[in-house]
């Protein structure tokens, strides 16, 4: 993996991981070029056990956990989480909130004085309540403006992604 570092302005160097959780691939694709225009530590947020192919079962499935608020375990854990000082954080919008895995993660990573930047990709439905939901799972986390994309964000997601990471102070 490379480590994207961005010198702050006290002279400091901050490592930026893009953890991301994906179904359909749309937010894989995201990461994937979120990560080729910051050089940041990317990283997939996967179930233990993995969601049905079927999309018809994973969105019922998807249905039950967000409405039960469950957080399904994890298949692995980011190796050194405290390095890093940023976190772009990557999720589909399953029935207006965070994936269940994204969940989890946000409840079991202590991401206290960590920034957090958020990537959504959506097949219709926006943020919803997804960052009033990320800011009450990370209380003590600085969260930073979003990026709503519309599925794999289209031929002009390359521009956005750079936009939104300037607005943040997160480009090269």
């Amino acid at each position: 993996f490379r480590i994207f570092e961005i010198k702050s302005c006290r002279g400091y160097t901050m490592k930026t991981l893009i953890a991301y959780f994906s179904y359909t691939g749309h937010t894989k694709g995201i990461a994937q070029q979120v990560q080729e225009l910051t050089g940041g530590t990317l990283f997939e947020i996967r179930p233990a056990k993995s969601y049905s192919s079927d999309y018809d079962t994973t969105e019922r499935q998807g249905r039950k956990e967000t409405s039960e608020g469950y957080h399904p375990a994890l298949a692995e854990q980011v190796a050194d989480l405290d390095s890093y000082d940023t976190i772009l954080l990557g999720t589909p919008n399953w029935f207006n909130t965070v994936a269940p895995p994204i969940a989890t993660f946000l409840a079991e990573n202590n991401l206290s004085g960590k920034k957090i930047a958020l990537f959504c990709t959506n097949g219709g439905g926006g943020l919803g309540h997804i960052v009033s939901d990320i800011r009450t799972l990370s209380k003590d986390s600085e969260i930073l403006d979003s990026l709503n994309l519309y599925e794999d964000g289209g031929a002009g997601a390359k521009d956005k992604i750079s936009d939104w990471l300037k607005k943040n102070g997160l480009n090269q």
